[in-house]
């Protein structure tokens, strides 16, 4: 990426393969790479983020490990990792309690670091985790960033549990399509939405358990229908706009909306009135820590749910990778494959 702006910003070109320069990193020769929102966003110069030029986007990723510093203990050459994307500056109160991910000077892949639409990638050394039981490294590279930010969000804060019924609004997503999958084997119900008849259906064959077109229905209306007029216990809105207070008024009294981002708009409408009546809780999430990282690694292997790819571009095309994810026509996660 040598500009802010479009698809036009990104360049394939060779570089100098990264060089450790700290005994705790590691480089990982990649085999896999994923997108995310958040890299347009960074590519559009949307997050205030300054970023130096030449630089190389994306967070997720899975490969093999080339070279160790001095002082990682935890992989060794060889080793068939996935990344754990931020890592923190060591030093503020939150590094000092084990969640960097909420460091006040947080470096992501992709971000302030050199990221992972590339055949290398250095990263801390415990930033480096063993694939799941049964994965590919296109499989490996498409869960990480999507599944440890729905696990925060929904399990470790929320506490979602069975039996309870889950609205997720505009499934086709990486993070959407997630949360169906996770919430559905907690044994929770799941309520969809979408424009897409054809997404609907793809989600009750994941095991929605309802699809509400919100072009052709209301869907506050619909979930009323659908719960007896009681509400859902949790809402997914990582839309925003005008469906935030839609969302809001889906919720069962004592409800939770969780949210990673407004694709519709970041400065929604609320009705203060009904978070307070109905003493609702609102939680915003990015990312999560590595001990939420490692649960879901586990929860990964117990019970061998594997993320949705939607499609695989080579690396050489991921501006026109990137270019389909803007559309919006996926339904899970878009991967770019390694040259050897």
């Amino acid at each position: 990426m040598h500009g802010y702006g479009g698809a036009e910003q990104l360049f394939y070109e060779s570089c100098e393969p990264p060089k450790l320069t700290e005994p705790n990193e590691v480089i990982v020769k990649l085999k896999a790479a994923a997108l995310n929102h958040i890299d347009i966003w960074n590519r559009m110069g949307a997050t205030g983020i300054d970023i130096a030029m030449p630089h190389i986007l994306g967070a997720d990723g899975a490969g093999v490990v080339a070279e160790i510093g001095a002082k990682v203990e935890n992989v060794k050459v060889g080793d068939a990792v996935c990344l754990y994307p931020p890592t923190g500056c060591g030093q503020c109160e939150f590094c000092r309690t084990e969640r960097d991910f909420m460091c006040i000077r947080l470096r992501v892949l992709g971000e302030r670091l050199d990221g992972t639409y590339a055949q290398y990638v250095k990263l801390p050394g415990q930033n480096c985790f063993p694939i799941p039981k049964g994965y590919s490294f296109h499989e490996a590279a498409a869960f990480p960033l999507v599944f440890i930010t729905l696990w925060r969000m929904a399990i470790t804060n929320a506490a979602l549990q069975p039996g309870e019924t889950m609205l997720i609004i505009g499934i086709g997503g990486g993070v959407a399509s997630a949360t169906l999958q996770v919430a559905k084997q907690i044994g929770a119900r799941v309520i969809v939405t979408s424009s897409s008849d054809a997404k609907i259906e793809r989600a009750r064959s994941l095991g929605a358990d309802h699809g509400i077109n919100h072009h052709r229905e209301n869907f506050v209306t619909a979930v009323q229908s659908l719960t007896d007029r009681r509400g859902v216990d949790i809402v997914l809105d990582c839309v925003g706009g005008e469906v935030w207070r839609q969302s809001l008024a889906s919720l069962a009294r004592g409800g939770r909306l969780v949210t990673c981002g407004a694709t519709a708009g970041g400065q929604p409408q609320d009705d203060i009135a009904a978070i307070v009546a109905k003493q609702l809780k609102i939680y915003g999430s990015t990312l999560g820590s590595r001990r939420d990282f490692l649960q879901l690694i586990s929860f990964l292997n117990a019970t061998k749910i594997k993320p949705i790819i939607d499609s695989v571009f080579p690396l050489a095309e991921a501006a026109a990778a990137q270019r389909y994810l803007e559309a919006a026509k996926q339904f899970g996660k878009v991967v770019l494959a390694m040259p050897d």
